[in-house]
């Protein structure tokens, strides 16, 4: 398998490591790129987008990148707090009255945002379609009181994390998750970002591949000790190869990208460019800690900012860096410090224990050997 696409010189190192993971059997089919100083420093692509190796990655592969979609809705509530729309200290309630429901009229957004509202689980039955259908599945987490009380845990909000933010976020502003980002992140940067994958895209879409042991966290998570832990609807490592999966808005798990894509933004945030989604200090408030410690659920460290993975939660070694991963191996972030953004695509999905990716940690690695 050949890797296509562009790779600065001074980014070699990027490129020897995508070639080293193609030829080690643990990439399928993917893509990593850079954006540094305004401009795309490394675009690079292979390997094959469908299971039966018929189909070769191409420049404009789309992916479904699981919880990466988590970070550029939290750039889309961050552009929504610099507007004055929003207020990451105020009570949700404020613009979604429903939500005050079950004592939550003083649970702020700051909670929500970083995994500490008690909201991780349902406590009625929600199927897939009530999850795709959007309203049913709002209107739930709208009616229930905490599973735990707000602010005393972070307990990953895996699949509500998108339903609690996107509402807000349509609540405000009138569009729907997929609309704003495409409006408001994507058009700006010249680049695509779906949550709701028109049908006229289907064609370019990677098929997901589902490596051994990739489910091991679900079953782990439903396993736990930790009171009230079980998410209901649970995710499946498929689904993202359904038509009714890609045309939903899941703003927590379904975005659909390219790592070229997660580059500009992250490079956008991290300063270079000449389109700014956000002001340094907008970056800065929405990138800084909200919590650190322990998530019960996953018996592993959580660290989060307003929406963003960072230090260990995010686990690429670099203090100044946010973002968010996604399950089974993709990533996006942004190092203010070292002023770089960087993506990163598979649509094989390899066990969450074996964690750092060794895909993404060796593709990371290289980047910063290269400063």
């Amino acid at each position: 398998m050949t890797v296509e696409g562009f790779c600065d010189p001074r980014f070699s190192r990027v490129r020897d490591a995508f070639a080293a993971n193609l030829a080690s059997g643990l990439e399928h089919g993917g893509a990593v790129a850079i954006a540094a100083g305004g401009r795309t420093v490394v675009d690079l692509w292979g390997g094959h987008a469908d299971a039966a190796r018929r189909r070769a990655w191409q420049r404009d592969t789309l992916v479904n990148v699981w919880s990466v979609t988590k970070g550029v809705m939290a750039t889309a509530m961050a552009i929504m707090v610099e507007r004055g729309k929003l207020d990451y200290t105020a009570p949700v309630a404020r613009w979604w009255p429903e939500f005050a429901q079950g004592g939550k009229s003083d649970l702020t957004l700051d909670l929500v945002l970083s995994h500490q509202a008690g909201l991780n689980g349902l406590v009625v039955p929600m199927t897939d379609a009530g999850l795709y259908a959007w309203t049913p599945y709002a209107d739930a987490l709208a009616a229930m009181a905490p599973l735990w009380e707000p602010g005393t845990h972070c307990i990953y909000h895996t699949l509500s994390y998108g339903a609690l933010a996107g509402e807000i976020l349509r609540r405000v502003d009138g569009r729907m998750p997929g609309q704003f980002v495409r409006d408001e992140i994507a058009k700006p940067l010249s680049v695509e970002f779906h949550i709701g994958l028109p049908e006229s895209e289907e064609p370019r879409v990677a098929e997901m591949i589902e490596g051994e042991g990739a489910s091991g966290w679900i079953r782990a998570v439903q396993a736990s000790p930790f009171p009230h832990s079980c998410r209901n609807p649970v995710p499946r490592a498929l689904a993202p190869n359904d038509r009714a999966w890609r045309k939903a808005e899941i703003p927590g798990g379904n975005g659909h990208a390219t790592a070229r894509t997660l580059a500009a933004i992250y490079g956008t945030l991290a300063g270079g460019g000449d389109e700014k989604l956000l002001s340094p200090q907008a970056v800065r408030e929405a990138s800084r800690p909200r919590v650190r410690g322990w998530d019960g659920s996953f018996a592993a460290p959580a660290a989060f900012a307003a929406g963003f993975q960072i230090e260990e939660s995010l686990g690429v070694g670099r203090s100044a860096a946010f973002g968010h991963n996604g399950w089974g191996g993709s990533i996006g972030f942004a190092d203010p410090e070292a002023g770089f953004g960087f993506g990163y695509v598979t649509n094989l999905m390899l066990a969450a224990d074996d964690a750092p990716d060794p895909r993404q940690k060796a593709l990371v690695d290289a980047v910063y050997a290269s400063f």
